[in-house]
């Protein structure tokens, strides 16, 4: 069972008949670890919501990987200007843990929206807070050196430490594996 309706009724309440409509829209799919929920090129038709296992999203600069964000249990997401824009993806979204999500097609909220002005508030609640996360990740990787990176990380998703791979925490934080352990060395 989905917990996205009740996430979506954390983030702006729904009326009854929403949350039914909701639920009959959502779909849900399993991925096993390293498999693209979204590769880089195509357009970003859902939203996600991650039910069990853990994901990135990334991109490729040539032959170095950086990754935007992790997203476990619980977490909502879509690559937000494909999906909005309707363009291929410069994003690629991977499961770094076998990963069950719940999800719904971009067709299907449009509607969900054109009928129930409590869902045009939840994706419109939904939409600034992207949109409030992607400034404070650039915030992030433009005014912190990697070890307050390090420390902003450790003391806002340390649980992810055991889940993730250091080569994913230093592409995460902007620095290499040899930086890193230099942090850790010291911390």
């Amino acid at each position: 069972m989905t917990r996205l309706p009740e996430f979506a009724d954390s983030l702006s309440p729904l009326d009854d008949p929403s949350r039914e409509a909701l639920k009959a829209a959502i779909r849900t799919m399993h991925f096993d670890k390293g498999d693209y929920l979204l590769e880089s090129g195509r357009v970003c038709k859902y939203i996600y919501f991650i039910e069990e296992g853990l994901a990135k999203t990334s991109f490729h600069n040539g032959e170095k990987e950086f990754i935007m964000r992790f997203f476990p249990e619980h977490s909502i997401f879509t690559v937000l200007d494909s999906y909005v824009q309707r363009t291929p993806s410069t994003y690629n979204i991977i499961a770094l843990e076998p990963v069950t999500v719940s999800f719904i097609f971009r067709a299907d909220m449009d509607d969900l929206c054109a009928r129930h002005h409590s869902i045009e508030r939840f994706l419109r609640s939904l939409v600034s807070l992207a949109s409030i996360n992607m400034m404070k990740r650039i915030s992030e990787m433009l005014e912190e050196d990697g070890k307050q990176r390090y420390e902003r990380f450790i003391f806002e998703q340390g649980k992810l430490l055991k889940r993730i791979s250091l080569a994913d925490l230093a592409a995460y934080l902007g620095i290499t594996q040899v930086s890193l352990s230099r942090i850790r060395a010291i911390r």
